[in-house]
């Protein structure tokens, strides 16, 4: 008895099933995908899944941007989110972490031309929203610091806390998230009232936002990185040279941002670096 070969299949397999599906969710030009018992493309069906997922996606920006939801109004900013939707797909299963471009998008948002500072604003939400989910870490003890040779400290490298975020902004951009998170009504803000640089943190149990003097940004920056405190201080004092390094690193330890420190092994001569500070 003589077995015949299958033919195969010409059925669609699953994964492209799944992401036709998927395209056609986000993008109302695409085709409906799914029959009806009869076998035709089921349009009302799927448009009731496409418009479930648009509103989702739109209510996790949301959740995530009330301050630039604020400023924006809320017509306005449903809109611009569900362009952001349909361009910027989730990438993951988890919502909270959809949203992550969002600030790029609204800075090269053509109607939003005329309001650069709300890409800075979002930056600070999105950095607020990271901090809020990051891990714990146990700070280190001022005194662990205490047997470092003088000569040393600057070969210091602080590891900081899994919550730090730094945002440069040239903009006020920390006074103008502040008052659009509180319930009154904001007052007027002059934008150029001078920049801002934000440290948002979770060394305990909630979130700070708070501005950083000149220089701080990029020193913060620095160590971030890997860098020592002297490569810090040099970035720092480049950007601004009333930056106060002792106060700095007082304030670091406090804070509770860094969790550790270790002395970076010296070299002849160090290799060329180029500025990470913007």
């Amino acid at each position: 008895m003589h077995s015949t070969p299958l033919k195969e299949h010409s059925m669609p397999q699953l994964g492209e099933i799944q992401r036709a599906f998927a395209r056609a969710l986000l993008d109302p030009q695409e085709a409906p995908v799914g029959d009806d018992p009869a076998g035709r493309p089921d349009r009302l069906r799927f448009a009731v899944y496409r418009n479930n997922v648009a509103v989702s996606l739109i209510e996790a920006l949301e959740a995530g941007y009330p301050a630039v939801r604020r400023l924006v109004g809320e017509v306005f900013f449903r809109a611009c989110a569900g362009r952001y939707a349909a361009q910027e797909p989730p990438r993951s299963p988890v919502m909270l972490l959809y949203g992550d471009r969002f600030a790029d998008f609204l800075a090269r948002f053509a109607p939003l031309a005329d309001y650069p500072y709300l890409a800075d604003v979002a930056r600070i939400e999105r950095a607020w929203l990271e901090a809020y989910h990051a891990a714990e870490a146990e700070p280190l003890a001022p005194t662990a610091l205490a047997h470092v040779a003088a000569h040393r400290v600057g070969d210091l490298c602080f590891t900081l806390h899994p919550s730090v975020r730094i945002v440069r902004s040239t903009y006020p951009a920390v006074t103008l998230w502040r008052v659009n998170m509180s319930k009154d009504a904001p007052p007027a803000i002059h934008l150029d009232s001078g920049a801002q640089d934000a440290l948002v943190a979770r060394p305990g149990a909630e979130v700070q936002v708070r501005a950083v003097p000149p220089g701080a940004a990029c020193f913060l920056d620095v160590l971030f990185h890997g860098g020592t405190l002297a490569e810090a201080a040099a970035e720092a004092t480049s950007a601004s040279a009333s930056f106060d390094l002792t106060a700095h690193i007082a304030a670091l330890l406090e804070s509770g941002l860094v969790t550790a420190a270790r002395l970076r092994r010296r070299r002849t001569q160090l290799p060329k670096r180029q500025s990470i500070c913007r």
